[in-house]
């Protein structure tokens, strides 16, 4: 697909492809034209124009997203490409623009906007090299604090100090990068560069070191939190959260698996579930909520009831839930905003199809993004399928992975979803008669591979043949066998891969000292 480019952004490309050129002539550009410049310049990964062009931004505001995303002038967005040379540019020119004494332009720039960057799986930069989430935090937090001590050591211009520029960022942090984005946070008041957390997740972090990182970020300002991977929050911690910290714009909440587990629970337990429900209603802005792999036996209303905001976005996969939590959602106010609803690991047709059509039913007008992985979905259901989602005309994505359709059955579900006219992207089972005679459902890791690969490509070939007789060429089908691209994990994998190692070895070591007492 060609995106059409005005004259302007033409003209622009040619002067920012002469490197040299460009960065003498800056000095009599017009302001107005700086956003341009700066769109062409990345399109192109001109990497020292960028620099300059952020080092003396005439403009009050720098939001990237906006920078890169749809312009008059060219229509592509490019906010997806986390090019590395084009983001080490921006940044180390934003440095620059403090320490830029003879600059030619008074100093304007009060906020810089870095969250409307999106890290996705392809990228099309030249280099090929991204520059991902967890990398932004650490060079941002190393610009500070080098910033910091060059001011420290240096006669600077009396104006320098009068500099104060918000920086609003989604911060990563990990123990390898810990230390460095505490020390940030601690002198951001010193600081030209202002570090502003809108979004903070945090993967492989001991606890303790999390509570104290959380409060350094200015709770009040955070509108996103993800606490994932080996973060060991249970219930008990995030009651103390919530009772220690207000989180007044929160919107999105993500906790980490094993969070709640009723199956252990005392009536104290009881209370603090209650608790934390009644925090969260008190969250007046929260509208996503993640809590997959916890165990939420009959318990989603408690959590649920006190929240005075509908959720638009559910992921209660693999949280053991029954009838009566399904009732409750099915009924509830939550029901017609949800965009977004994850099920996954729950066996929906025998414990409970009717309520799960009801809640299909009731969002059906909004949803779109459905996520029904390992729910035991089989050929028999398909008929049962396609009337449920028959009315949610807005579903952009449908992923079932895990189930044990047969290549007929997903020619049949193709045949429809070739109807639904903003789908974007499916995500489809590896198909039951591509396994051995015999293999049981959910399949483990260690059987996930073991299927005819030359059958498997031939089906694959023939469901995006039904697409393209549709002329949906516009979907995207595909069988990502270990779940969906997350770009966190893709950027951490070696920390989370070390961390998992050190846990099984630590977990063997308490084991065989509890043997060699018993013995």
């Amino acid at each position: 697909r060609v995106t059409m480019k005005s004259l302007r952004f033409i003209s622009a490309e040619a002067f920012v492809s002469n490197a040299e050129f460009a960065r003498k002539s800056l000095s009599s550009v017009a302001h107005n034209l700086f956003p341009l410049l700066f769109k062409a310049s990345y399109l192109l990964e001109q990497g020292e124009v960028i620099h300059d062009l952020v080092e003396n931004w005439p403009l009050v505001d720098f939001n990237v997203g906006k920078l890169l995303g749809t312009t008059v002038d060219y229509q592509e967005d490019l906010s997806h490409r986390t090019c590395s040379v084009c983001l080490e540019s921006c940044l180390t020119g934003l440095r620059d623009y403090v320490l830029n004494h003879p600059s030619p332009y008074m100093k304007r720039l009060k906020v810089v906007d870095l969250t409307g960057i999106k890290d996705v799986e392809v990228q099309f930069c030249e280099c090929k090299k991204t520059m991902g989430r967890w990398t932004r935090t650490q060079l941002l937090s190393k610009l500070c604090l080098e910033l910091l001590v060059y001011l420290q050591q240096t006669q600077c211009d009396p104006g320098t100090s009068e500099i104060s520029i918000d920086v609003l960022i989604d911060l990563f942090v990990t123990e390898r990068n810990y230390e460095l984005v505490v020390q940030a946070l601690l002198k951001k008041c010193y600081c030209p560069l202002k570090i502003c957390c809108v979004a903070f997740r945090t993967d492989n972090l001991a606890l303790q070191k999390f509570f104290y990182i959380i409060k350094l970020t200015d709770p009040s300002l955070l509108r996103k939190l993800e606490i994932v991977h080996n973060v060991r929050l249970e219930m008990e911690h995030l009651e103390m959260l919530f009772n220690s910290i207000h989180f007044p714009l929160l919107m999105s909440l993500t906790l980490p698996a094993q969070t709640f587990n009723v199956r252990r629970f005392t009536a104290a337990d009881e209370q603090m579930l209650s608790n934390i429900g009644e925090k969260m209603g008190e969250m007046t802005q929260l509208t996503e909520l993640s809590m997959s792999f916890s165990i939420l036996t009959g318990r989603i209303q408690k959590l649920l009831r006190p929240l005075k905001t509908p959720l638009k976005l559910l992921d209660v996969s693999n949280c053991s839930l029954n009838h009566a939590d399904m009732a409750y959602l099915a009924n509830s106010f939550h029901a017609h905003h949800l965009e977004a609803l994850d099920l996954s690991g729950h066996d929906i047709p025998d414990l409970y199809p009717s309520v799960f059509f009801k809640l299909l039913s009731h969002s059906s007008s909004v949803l779109r993004i459905l996520t029904l992985e390992d729910c035991n979905i089989q050929d028999t259901h398909v008929n049962m399928l396609i009337l449920g989602l028959s009315p949610c005309q807005k579903l952009q994505e449908f992923k079932f992975l895990g189930n044990p359709l047969s290549s007929q059955a997903l020619k049949r579900l193709f045949t429809f979803l070739c109807e639904l006219p903003m789908l974007k992207n499916v995500e489809f089972p590896v198909p039951r008669d591509c396994y051995p005679i015999g293999i049981t459902y959910p399949i483990d890791d260690a059987s996930l591979c073991r299927f005819d690969r030359q059958k498997y490509e031939s089906v694959a070939e023939e469901l995006n043949l039904i697409l393209l007789q549709a002329n949906r060429e516009d979907v995207k089908a595909s069988t990502p066998l270990f779940g969906s691209y997350d770009a966190a994990v893709q950027e951490t994998n070696n920390e989370l891969g070390a961390y998992l190692i050190k846990s099984f070895k630590e977990t063997l070591e308490k084991f065989t000292i509890s043997l060699n007492k018993m013995s």
